[in-house]
């Protein structure tokens, strides 16, 4: 028997919480958090950043797997806007922005994962109070081999 999505997702997807960063336990798939968003009428994405080690990385890994608008400049400003600016990528209920794999871009560039943070952050709070939300969740573990994410790939809305 599969146990239940952590509470905090399910606050969020239901609308009982807004939505936040929120982390994701070392030993659950993320597929199960995509899944659950899915059956909630949310749509995900994830943004796996294993083997990222500086800005340049991150921003193309970014660019690719949300399938960022052409006019996505490569740059923190530019991801803001992205991320705040979402008609590229609309949304019927809200968006589940899976981040994975984190950990080791965050121990090598701190100063620009301390920006990710903060650009992450403002961009839920900026859809907070909107009937599409954006929530992100820290995954703490690493994906597991041969792990399906079948949303991966796509931009948080799709």
């Amino acid at each position: 028997m599969t146990e239940p999505v952590p509470r905090p997702l399910v606050a969020v997807l239901d609308g009982s919480t807004p939505p936040g960063v929120l982390t994701w336990p070392a030993d659950r798939p993320v597929a199960e958090a995509l899944a659950a968003a899915r059956d909630a009428g949310w749509t995900g994405a994830v943004l796996e950043l294993a083997d990222v080690a500086d800005k340049a990385a991150f921003m193309e890994r970014c660019a690719r797997a949300l399938r960022l608008p052409e006019w996505f400049g490569r740059n923190w400003d530019a991801l803001a806007d992205c991320l705040t600016d979402l008609s590229w990528c609309p949304a019927d209920r809200g968006r589940l922005l899976v981040v994975t794999g984190w950990q080791g871009y965050a121990a090598a560039a701190p100063d620009e994962w301390s920006v990710v943070e903060s650009v992450l952050a403002d961009a839920v709070g900026h859809w907070r109070d909107t009937d599409t939300g954006l929530a992100v969740i820290m995954a703490r573990g690493r994906p597991r081999k041969g792990e399906q994410r079948p949303d991966q790939g796509r931009c948080p809305a799709t």
